[in-house]
């Protein structure tokens, strides 16, 4: 890093900015699968204000810049780059306003989604997008995530009416308003929704909530096999009943998950976990209907989460999900794909997916959000293992393959980052010119998040 950077930014945070191993470490990586990059040194800002000092000076200096949350990304989005700096957002973590009568709020990047449902739970309404992890805020809207109950309150791109971002060169803008629609201009806003830090930081986050259901119900159903559990999953959108979670676990995932979190009384089947939530009297007549398409499936009797304490503890066990597979295996590692398909096509991807696994030999758990056709493989290995490392990218090309050819895309929520700029090519080449030409526009010095999305970009016939 540029001498005169590090003496700038040590002046202007003192206590706030760090070149210590130990601190550079912490930083370095996310959930993924990537071993640990240090930046030269990690810059903690409070305000967007900070923010914009950090970037005009290391836009000046062609300094490069990793932004970091609260690292739960899966696709090597907040590595660090080890001739530049991170900037952790950790300490913008504010809730700025809410309105409750008109369904929104105002955060900084790294209020997360629990500690914003806590703030909230008194008011009556909650934030709805759930990725499993306690993600940042901020971190789920650079990655466009969605989750667990995407079916019924959609996606980041579905809930966010504004942000405020501060550009490379310093510039600080607002993107959108607080109204429901507006046709004023370009629709910056998603332009940086899912831009991984690529075009600038994302500071603040404008969203619309939800009011808390009457009445939320959950319970889980056993299927003798996978292709039976996947097909009611679709068949249960096709038909349009209105639930809010519809969350798959294949039976290698059912074992793992009933170990690691203490599960009583279910079965090491195919299972579907189900939520609906509306009024008592609605929820009882879509709870009918799943019923009788899961039976005729071959569906086993639904088991009901009795109370509040119980349903948190199922969906608990679906969110650690990730961290049960990766305990696993000592200092083992987790390579986890994204599909996302119509749902038309969510069974035969999800077959394919479970013979490709077998004729490789791999261990694979699998979770979906099947309500949006999306599907996890979740694959463990030991890192000194690089056959197995090789089998499991082989398979994944191969999925990568037939999802495409099923019209659907590499990744439902967790990015490009590093993992998937070969696939991006092959989902997207035709837009990648353009996507590029935008990155030169806003970053023509290339100091955000260099090396990621992006194959083999380099910029020096640019400058």
């Amino acid at each position: 890093m540029n001498e005169q950077v590090q003496l700038e930014l040590k002046k202007i945070f003192n206590g706030r900015f760090s070149t210590s191993i130990s601190t550079r470490t912490n930083y370095a990586r996310g959930e993924d699968t990537y071993d640990p990059v240090l930046s030269e040194a990690v810059v903690f800002p409070e305000t967007n204000e900070e923010v914009s000092k950090i970037l005009k000076l290391c836009n000046d200096h062609k300094v490069p810049v990793v932004p970091f949350g609260t690292g739960t990304s899966l696709e090597g989005n907040v590595v660090g780059n080890e001739n530049g700096i991170t900037i952790s957002l950790e300490k913008m973590n504010k809730i700025l306003s809410v309105n409750v009568e008109d369904f929104d709020c105002r955060v900084q990047a790294c209020v997360t989604k629990e500690q914003l449902n806590d703030y909230l739970r008194e008011d009556g309404v909650f934030f709805p997008i759930d990725p499993g992890a306690n993600a940042a805020i901020g971190g789920m809207a650079s990655t466009s995530a969605s989750g667990t109950m995407a079916v019924k309150y959609g996606t980041m791109k579905t809930v966010i009416t504004g942000l405020t971002v501060v550009l490379p060169s310093g510039d600080i803008i607002n993107t959108g308003s607080r109204t429901k629609k507006t046709s004023a201009g370009y629709n910056l806003t998603n332009l940086f929704i899912g831009s991984e830090g690529t075009l600038g930081i994302i500071t603040e986050i404008q969203l619309r909530l939800s009011p808390i259901p009457e009445s939320i119900m959950s319970a889980v159903c056993h299927f003798a096999t996978l292709e039976d559990a996947v097909q009611t999953a679709q068949q249960i959108i096709q038909y349009g009943v209105p639930i809010a979670r519809i969350e798959m676990l294949n039976e290698d995932q059912m074992d793992i998950s009933i170990n690691y979190s203490y599960l009583k009384d279910l079965k090491v089947l195919p299972t579907l976990f189900f939520e609906f939530h509306g009024s008592e009297l609605s929820n009882k007549e879509n709870i009918k209907i799943v019923e009788e398409i899961s039976k005729d499936n071959k569906g086993s009797s639904f088991k009901w989460a009795k109370d509040l304490e119980e349903r948190n503890k199922l969906w608990k066990a679906r969110w650690d999900v990730y961290y049960s597979v990766k305990a696993l295996i000592k200092n083992g590692r987790v390579y986890s794909t994204d599909v996302c398909l119509p749902i038309s096509k969510i069974t035969e991807c999800v077959k394919f997916a479970e013979e490709e696994t077998k004729k490789f030999g791999l261990r694979a758990p699998m979770v979906g959000h099947l309500g949006d056709g999306n599907f996890h493989v979740i694959l463990p290995y030991d890192p000194l293992k690089k056959e197995t490392y090789k089998k499991i990218r082989e398979f994944s090309d191969l999925l990568i393959k037939k999802t495409l050819e099923l019209n659907g895309t590499i990744t439902g929520e967790h990015g490009i980052g590093l993992h998937k700029k070969d696939y991006l090519i092959k989902e997207h080449g035709d837009n990648i010119p353009v996507m590029k030409s935008i990155k030169r526009t806003l970053d023509p010095n290339n100091i955000m998040n260099p090396g990621k999305i992006f194959c083999g970009f380099v910029f020096s016939v640019f400058l």
